[in-house]
């Protein structure tokens, strides 16, 4: 099988005044094209974090990670960063938006995925006005 991803020895460290906080200590893994995995650990142990990196939220201290450049990732954050001025349609249309990617085809497919969800009828409300896990949902 073809590799998706290679992290290679990939450490995060937050300096404070005090010390030096390892978040993630040579981390190492291996993603092959088909695979489905599920990072699993303890509170703190740097699941988040490693995800982050990934994603380009965070830099890393150290490490190697090596990239099949078509691969697009994202992940769900531990509290949803919805904009609450913006609709809920609006809200799912922002990565789109940023990336000057807001085509018609891109926005019909964002209200099918909303249809898909149980969202579409609340696509004009704000954020304020649906549960948890529906703002989940919407992130």
């Amino acid at each position: 099988m073809n590799k998706i991803l290679q992290i290679k020895n990939l450490k995060k460290i937050y300096h404070t005044r005090q010390n030096e906080i390892y978040a993630v200590d040579n981390f190492s893994f291996d993603l092959l094209d088909g695979q489905f995995v599920a990072i699993v650990g303890p509170s703190g142990c740097g699941k988040s974090t490693i995800l982050s990196i990934l994603c380009g939220l965070e830099d890393k201290s150290s490490g190697e990670i090596i990239m099949d450049p078509n691969i697009k990732l994202g992940y769900m954050l531990q509290q949803d960063c919805l904009f609450n001025w913006r609709s809920i349609l609006d809200n799912c249309l922002l990565g789109l938006e940023i990336n000057n990617e807001l085509t018609k085809e891109n926005k019909e497919n964002v209200i099918r995925l909303l249809k898909t969800y149980g969202l579409y009828e609340f696509k004009d409300n704000y954020p304020n006005n649906l549960s948890g896990g529906m703002r989940q949902r919407v992130g």
